[in-house]
């Protein structure tokens, strides 16, 4: 299982850590300093959740190394195992807050709250209601 974790990790890794990237460039361009301060707000608590999401979705591997050889295994993939979960979670939280912001930014218009609901709707359905599906339709007991 740890292998199916490490690989699972990776392609998250790479994504919250591009985007985490990308927000922490934001607050040196021009135009920041024009954002309402409402959308600032919005920018660090976006900035926070990715920093987080990074955390938890890179602890596995430092895990992974400080108890390898232990004999720890079971016990080091159930902890990696959450991590990763809580990290999926804040990476769902860091995009719905990026998308939010970019949003608002680009459009004063009243659908924003609605399109970024619908789209978190879409990350529930990829992300845990198929899965969860497939999990429960395909499970032998």
């Amino acid at each position: 299982m740890w292998g199916e974790i490490t690989q699972e990790i990776r392609i998250a890794q790479t994504g919250v850590q591009i985007l985490f990237g990308f927000l922490l460039t934001v607050v040196f361009t021009p135009r920041y300093a024009d954002l309402r301060d409402t959308d600032q707000v919005i920018y660090i608590v976006t900035v926070v959740l990715g920093a987080c999401a990074t955390g938890a979705l890179i602890g596995p591997v430092s895990l992974h190394r400080l108890v390898s050889g232990r004999r720890v295994k079971a016990q080091a993939v159930r902890w990696a195992s959450r991590l990763t979960f809580v990290g999926l979670m804040l990476l769902l939280a860091t995009m719905t807050s990026s998308l939010l912001l970019v949003l608002r930014v680009a459009t004063d218009d009243d659908y924003v709250p609605w399109l970024v609901g619908g789209v978190v709707m879409w990350y529930g359905l990829c992300w845990f209601a198929l899965p969860l599906w497939t999990r429960w339709r395909h499970t032998t007991e």
